[in-house]
């Protein structure tokens, strides 16, 4: 696989939405825009009853940020526009009137772990350790902070937003809530997922889109507090400490 993609596979009631990236499944721009899109009509499809998010490959879940976007932000405006690729997703994912199951194969970083806090029920593999490392460059990880924290709690989230250098492993996640269930091997991971997704087809859909309303109570203004969270990483991503530290990754 060289070509980055977002599918959307449907089967007996069950979607399933994969994305890739070839630099271990970082995402710029145009890819957080289709995986946004997708979610968001899968929500509208009565033939979905539940919605698997997964990546590509056997390793990383999500590397966070496309790298090589980040380094040519060169205005505040654009720099909204690049963070706000993250917060669209979390909140297609916090709309969608489906639940959202989490397939986290391996390791997720910086927005990846977003991803993973904006599902409404997450599994994962032992190799899942995830880390926010969004301060090492000189940001934060502000667009993904309110997904994060409502899953691991204010301690959980400025641990690892504080430790910027270190993974936490799955356990440590599966403990602080944000990871359900933790196997040892991808295909003990799959047969998990999809036996979950199965039974949750037999479930009232109405019921769920009711439930799932109830969960995400008091997340309303999200569509308004990630674009302000994106427009702080915009402006911080513009500092002379961040484009310093940011050549020394080159």
């Amino acid at each position: 696989m060289t070509e980055a993609y977002v599918t959307q596979k449907v089967n007996n009631g069950i979607a399933t939405i994969e994305f890739f990236h070839p630099a271990q499944n970082s995402l710029p721009g145009d890819i957080l825009s289709k995986l946004a899109n997708t979610i968001t009509e899968a929500g509208y499809n009565e033939e979905i009853k539940v919605v698997i998010l997964k990546s590509g490959g056997d390793r990383t879940f999500c590397a966070g940020a496309s790298f090589n976007e980040l380094i040519t932000i060169n205005d505040a405006e654009t720099g909204k526009t690049f963070f706000s690729g993250f917060a669209n997703v979390i909140n297609a994912m916090r709309k969608c009137p489906k639940f959202v199951i989490g397939r986290i194969q391996g390791k997720t970083v910086g927005g990846g772990v977003g991803l993973a806090a904006a599902t409404d029920y997450c599994m994962a593999t032992k190799f899942a350790g995830i880390k926010l490392s969004e301060l090492n460059v000189g940001i934060g990880p502000f667009v993904v902070g309110p997904a994060v924290e409502r899953k691991l709690g204010t301690s959980g989230f400025s641990q690892i937003a504080i430790d910027a250098n270190s993974f936490y492993d799955a356990e440590w996640a599966k403990q602080k809530g944000l990871f359900n269930h933790v196997f040892d091997s991808i295909e003990e991971l799959d047969i998990a997922v999809h036996k979950f997704a199965e039974n949750l087809c037999n479930y009232n859909p109405e019921a769920m889109k009711e439930m799932k309303k109830v969960f995400w109570s008091g997340t309303e203004d999200w569509d308004k507090l990630l674009t302000e969270r994106a427009v702080i990483s915009g402006r911080l991503v513009l500092s002379e400490f961040t484009k310093e530290t940011l050549r020394r990754f080159e």
